[in-house]
């Protein structure tokens, strides 16, 4: 005998979440036993809709604490009860049960099974913002690394260039890294003076535990005049955390986008329910 409930009849709907927060105040993304998390946060409000059940999620790229997204990926599976659901409602109830934390969803879409927010991406780019003026920031503290001389952008330009392509990255890797290989090809790290600032934009298709503020804080060593940009270069070759430069801090870091061969919020955030 079929079961009386309408919702039995319905499937379970995967969805991704495209999502900016403020790192600060969070332990990061994944959840810690002491913290809030902003996975913590994202998956309570998605319980909220779903009976309180708990729901899990999937994310493209787990940041630290302190580590901002813009364009950081997500994806949750809700049950029966909750599906279906037009896109711009899941948004809209997901964003009223995110309050008050600096958290919002962007957009969300219905993703066919099999699809995956770490697995199926292509490809993440990273922003780092460096505030290099004398006077310490007050309207973007939180959001860039405050150094209190002026870097020279024109030599950063030209050390970055030894770090483009396939490498051994072990000389910017964390030691707590858990990735099995530490080789990965770097397809873009750009320099830019913006202003009193400097902005660094990174893309590979993944990148190492603290990759990218390693390789910040060692730019930021020629920029100040320490290091020439030829020592970049073999510090890279030298395969030694030891050998390259400072942990750059984390609140001048943004996860900028994910990438993936179908962009899952193409049709916009109102997309219709899934049936």
């Amino acid at each position: 005998m079929m079961p009386d409930d309408a919702s039995a009849a319905t499937p379970a709907q995967s969805w991704a979440l495209l999502i900016e927060y403020d790192g600060a105040g969070f332990v990061g993304w994944q959840r810690q036993r002491d913290g809030l998390s902003i996975q913590e946060t994202v998956e309570r409000a998605a319980s909220r809709l779903a009976g309180g059940m708990h729901v899990a999620s999937i994310v493209a790229g787990r940041t630290d604490a302190g580590v901002h997204a813009a364009g950081q990926v997500a994806q949750i599976l809700l049950p029966p009860r909750a599906a279906p659901l037009p896109a711009e409602r899941l948004r809209a109830a997901l964003n009223h049960h995110l309050r008050p934390h600096r958290i919002a969803i962007l957009m969300a879409a219905p993703v066919p099974p099999g699809w995956n927010a770490r697995f199926s991406a292509i490809g993440r780019e990273y922003r780092y913002v460096i505030l290099d003026r004398p006077a310490r920031p007050a309207l973007a503290e939180g959001r860039v690394w405050h150094v209190a001389q002026r870097l020279d952008a024109a030599s950063m330009v030209e050390a970055a260039r030894a770090l483009l392509g396939r490498h051994d990255f072990s000389s910017f890797r964390a030691s707590a890294c858990q990735a099995k290989s530490p080789i990965r090809t770097l397809d873009r790290l750009d320099v830019c003076r913006v202003g009193d600032g400097i902005e660094i934009s990174a893309a590979a298709r993944s990148f190492l535990h603290h990759q990218v503020r390693n390789m910040v804080g060692t730019l930021a060593l020629v920029g100040a005049g320490k290091w020439r940009p030829a020592d970049v270069s073999a510090a890279l070759a030298a395969c030694d955390r030891r050998a390259a430069g400072p942990t750059a801090p984390p609140q001048g870091l943004f996860l900028s986008r994910v990438r993936y061969p179908e962009d899952p919020f193409a049709a916009g955030a109102d997309a219709p329910a899934p049936t």
